[in-house]
């Protein structure tokens, strides 16, 4: 194996870091949803509703950009 064949550790950190936010946030998101869904009649559902749907989208692209951060340490796209 020569130098330019192996994986970028410093980009493969990084994109395991943003999976590891992108697990803590599909948790939290669900969870205030779940809360909103409880009291609809309660003055905050609004608001943890669409915090709880920004939190849940955030999520899914983190998930995204973080796999594609870990290919690209391995496939050397920078």
């Amino acid at each position: 194996m020569t130098q330019e064949n192996k994986t970028d550790k410093k980009i493969l950190f990084k994109g395991i870091k943003t999976l590891v936010f992108a697990l803590l946030s599909l948790f939290m998101g669900p969870i205030l949803l779940s809360f909103a869904f409880s009291k609809p009649d309660d003055k905050l559902y609004i608001p943890l509703l669409v915090i709880g749907c920004a939190i849940s989208a955030m999520a899914v692209i983190m998930m995204f950009k973080g796999i594609r951060t870990i290919m690209n340490s391995m496939f050397k796209k920078k």
